[in-house]
């Protein structure tokens, strides 16, 4: 049940539009189903009076307005509070008197009639459809005073979680005062006249978002901004600081033909300037070493090298998150930063979902809960570091490397959810979950051609060579135990296991380390999920078709084999169905 609260100064105009055949929906039928003391004339349905129910209307719009007129210039400008309530699809319809009760039930709730006071405002309730109802209220009392209206929309949305509960309905999540301010239904109206796929309010949020994305000065920031093709104002105090920012998009015009600007904060609580000030000044992305940066490897790419990166850092904040402490709130704000950065610049076969994650996870980035301490110096210095790789290929090293990075995000994600669900944010961790949904349908278009490449290659190995990885994978995760020969699960993870070898590694030492990482029971198929580890500890290619080097001596570090030909390579793939997804379970048979 969502309530949806608006203040005006016409309460002739709305009652016209209540009763009359509606703009854009049909209005059936529309007839009172509860007012202030039962007795409200009725324009749908009334008629014993007068036949002519715009007589009527005006008699009901007469007795609303009564204590509007005694108070005269005491009265407030806006005087009626306008609420309509919907149920959702799903839910059964409701009767009359069960609309009644639940109008009866918020005016109270926000304080419009308290119960027992004689002198509570006038109201009515007008049902013109099956789903949902539309309260109208006069704002002066009988005493003619003004009623406590403070928090009303929160009191409304309250009360209706407790109806949900009593009549049976679908419980909606609570809010908790963080979510962006959505969009107007005239600004969607507009979008549709236009033939815009969102509001221009929807576009701007998400352009701004993007533009702080690894940003490392306010300079940089706002010139973002301008190269997105937005139209940005600041307003500056008299010694020339920036006091704060509008923007608005180049044709979207009001009334008078002026462009409709709108400030950070109207399009998200934290985008206003003093919270992005705070954000760079918290985290303003440096310099900052990462070992698990690309370990020194020249020819890889930029955005290869960025993702690798990303995928340690992203690890780390996967770990802050399970540690339930509250300074992983700016981890979060951190992970939105990072899945912006790669929505930005991902081949095109993922850029929807990713883009899609970006935009959930986004309200799983706000919360009352803050970090004293906010350190988001490296998660934002990989955000930065992906933007400015620059967009990557949908193949080879690239490619793999998006696969990696994207199925750690996955368990990060779900991570923010266990975060969220442990303070009771209902939103927010519904939020995270549904960005890892979009995150695993991301990752099975990404991770396509290299998996099934390592699949390739892990049953081309020899018999022995092939057993005596099972039998290593089989000790490390006994789960994952099945006849030996029979199992195909591991054909992947086993190829692996021999590249890292090859290249001087303990098979064995390094599945350990890779499972100690961080938990696994999120990771619903764990053998992709320890196949993106081994090979970033590894330094193996996200690739399997890209060589693999040997570590110095002393060093850990790769390097060409001598002879080229000494790797050993599978035959070329022959067409098979699209990897499975590591983080969702198959099919029950």
């Amino acid at each position: 049940m969502v309530p949806k609260i608006r203040r005006g100064s016409r309460t002739h105009g709305l009652l016209v539009y209540l009763y009359g055949p509606g703009k854009r929906d049909e209005h059936t039928d529309p007839h009172l189903v509860g007012s202030w003391d039962g007795f409200a004339p009725d324009p749908g349905r009334d008629t014993s009076a007068d036949p002519d129910p715009k007589v009527t209307l005006a008699r009901l719009a007469a007795a609303l307005d009564l204590r509007v007129k005694q108070a005269g210039d005491k009265a407030p400008a806006q005087h009626v509070w306008h609420c309509s309530v919907r149920t959702d699809p799903g839910d059964r319809t409701l009767t009359d008197d069960e609309w009644n009760t639940v109008a009866r039930r918020l005016v109270q709730a926000v304080n419009l009639t308290p119960e027992g006071d004689p002198d509570g405002c006038r109201w009515v309730a007008v049902r013109h459809a099956d789903d949902h109802i539309h309260i109208l209220a006069t704002m002066v009392r009988g005493d003619l005073r003004r009623p406590r209206m403070n928090y009303d929309f929160k009191k409304a949305q309250a009360e209706c979680r407790r109806i949900e509960q009593e009549m049976g309905l679908r419980r909606l999540k609570p809010g908790d005062g963080t979510g962006a301010k959505t969009p107007t239904s005239a600004e969607r109206f507009k979008a549709e006249r236009v033939g815009r796929p969102e509001t221009p309010r929807e576009t701007l949020r998400e352009a701004v978002r993007q533009a702080v994305a690894g940003a490392a000065s306010e300079a940089e920031f706002f010139t973002r901004l301008r190269e997105a093709g937005l139209r940005v104002k600041l307003r500056h105090a008299p010694s020339g600081d920036v006091l704060g920012y509008t923007v608005a998009l180049p044709g979207d015009r009001n009334r008078d033909r002026e462009p409709v600007w709108f400030a950070g904060s109207t399009l998200a609580p934290d985008l206003s300037y003093p919270k992005i000030q705070r954000r760079l000044a918290d985290g303003t992305p440096d310099a900052v070493t990462m070992r698990e940066a690309d370990g020194g490897r020249s020819d890889w790419s930029p955005p290869a090298r960025g993702r690798r990166t990303a995928t340690g850092v992203a690890e780390r904040a996967a770990v802050l998150l399970d540690s339930d402490d509250d300074e992983a709130a700016a981890q979060l704000v951190g992970v939105g930063e990072l899945l912006d950065a790669v929505a930005q610049t991902s081949p095109a076969a993922t850029r929807a979902e990713l883009g899609a994650a970006a935009r959930s996870f986004e309200r799983a980035t706000r919360s009352h809960v803050r970090a004293e301490r906010a350190d988001t110096r490296a998660i934002r210095s990989a955000a930065r570091g992906i933007i400015q790789a620059g967009g990557a290929l949908g193949r080879g090293e690239d490619g793999g490397t998006t696969a990696m990075l994207v199925s750690t995000l996955v368990l990060v994600a779900l991570a923010a959810a266990r975060w969220h669900s442990a303070r009771g944010h209902a939103q927010q961790a519904k939020a995270s979950r549904q960005a890892a949904e979009h995150l695993r349908a991301a990752y099975r278009q990404a991770a396509a051609a290299p998996m099934q490449a390592l699949r390739d290659q892990g049953r081309a190995l020899p018999e022995a060579q092939r057993r005596t990885y099972e039998t290593t994978i089989r000790a490390a995760l006994p789960e994952n135990s099945t006849r030996p020969g029979t199992n195909t699960k591991n054909d992947a993870l086993a190829a692996t296991l021999a590249q890292a070898e090859q290249a001087g590694h303990d098979p064995k030492a390094l599945l350990q380390e890779a499972i100690a990482m961080r938990e696994l029971d999120t990771a619903e198929d764990v053998n992709d999920v320890l196949v993106w580890r081994l090979r970033r500890l590894a330094q193996l290619p996200a690739h399997p078709g890209e060589a693999t080097r040997r570590p110095q001596v002393g060093t850990g570090r790769a390097t060409p084999p001598a002879n080229p030909a000494s790797v050993r390579t599978a035959p070329p793939a022959s067409p098979r169905p699209a990897a499975s997804d590591p983080h969702s379970r198959p099919p029950r048979r």
